[in-house]
């Protein structure tokens, strides 16, 4: 388990720190190591598996523990692991839905992938970018911790069935793409199952919402209207800006 501090920072990667879709910029990694040397403890927590989490990190931060999945992953140590994942009827049920609604996905096992979406859909450029793991067939999978819906008939309707299914639906609107995670997963609920419930924290997207919400210092990178009046600071999803933000924290005074 880890250690709970002010001095534990949280970041999310893409739309907070990664703007591409495939590098941090070196003003943010800077940063971040400035952050680390004042005795920041680094957690990066991301819709991501953390197989695709670490070819953007390119080996930076070694020791970081990282939450991928939404919550529904962990590595400590770099010992990965599934810390939630489909129930098989469940799955069973979702995928009932998704072929109601001619869905193709992307699910994600613990480490390997399955994919039935097109094949020149934007979020191919983000999956296995290290060439680390297998698409295989779903069956395959020995245990599906994600599964995100990248076109269907109707999203809107499909989101909708998620919920009433009982699991955590998190709707993109501006990159048309439902994120589909077992039961109460999020990015908090993983942080604080790891004893972390005193930390900074850094996002953009919705499915940030609580992670910032119980931080005690929280920063919104860019405007996502469902974040207002959640995070203390807003900054502009721009390299300069985020790393300053982050530079800040090196020198403060955690709170009693």
């Amino acid at each position: 388990m880890t250690t709970s501090s002010a001095r534990t920072t949280v970041f999310d990667i893409d739309g907070t720190l990664c703007f591409d879709g495939q590098t941090i910029d070196s003003r943010i990694i800077a940063a971040i190591e400035t952050c680390e040397r004042a005795g920041h403890q680094l957690v990066f927590a991301s819709a991501r598996p953390v197989r695709d989490l670490l070819p953007v990190l390119d080996g930076a931060f070694p020791t970081a523990t990282l939450i991928g999945g939404n919550g529904s992953l962990v590595s400590v140590d770099g010992q990965v692991r599934a810390r939630a994942a489909f129930e098989a009827g469940d799955l069973g049920k979702l995928l009932v839905e998704a072929d109601r609604f001619r869905a193709g996905y992307l699910a994600d096992g613990p480490w390997d992938y399955a994919y039935t979406g097109p094949a020149d859909h934007p979020i191919l450029g983000r999956v296995d970018q290290g060439r680390l793991a297998r698409r295989v067939d779903l069956a395959d999978l020995p245990a599906v911790v994600k599964f995100l819906v990248v076109d269907a008939t109707d999203m809107a309707a499909l989101a909708e069935a998620g919920r009433v299914l009982g699991m955590t639906v998190n709707h993109h609107l501006d990159e048309a793409i439902i994120d589909f995670a077992p039961g109460t997963t999020n990015k908090w609920e993983a942080l604080t199952s790891l004893g972390i419930d005193q930390y900074n924290a850094f996002g953009n997207d919705i499915n940030d919402l609580d992670l910032l919400r119980n931080a005690r210092h929280s920063v919104r990178v860019g405007a996502h209207p469902g974040l207002d009046d959640i995070a203390r600071v807003t900054v502009t999803p721009d390299p300069s800006a985020v790393a300053a933000e982050i530079s800040s924290l090196a020198t403060a005074t955690p709170a009693a």
